[in-house]
């Protein structure tokens, strides 16, 4: 089983090209400063895209929703 799943991924992020945009920012945020916003035991993955993907998901990444 893949986690976060995309599905509740793509309820917090419109489409999924800004998701893989928003993670990939972050995921290099990461590599670059090495902060991280959960504790490291809290991860459950080693990937820093797949830290990235976990913070969407936990509600740590505000994402900006654009007005139609």
């Amino acid at each position: 089983m893949i986690y976060p799943s995309i599905d509740k991924l793509l309820n917090i992020v419109d489409s999924k090209y800004e998701l893989v945009h928003i993670s990939a920012r972050r995921s290099k945020q990461i590599a670059k400063d090495g902060f991280l916003q959960l504790a490291e035991s809290e991860y459950i993955s080693e990937k820093n895209i797949g830290r990235a993907l976990e913070e969407v998901a936990a509600g740590l990444i505000e994402v900006k929703k654009k007005d139609k």
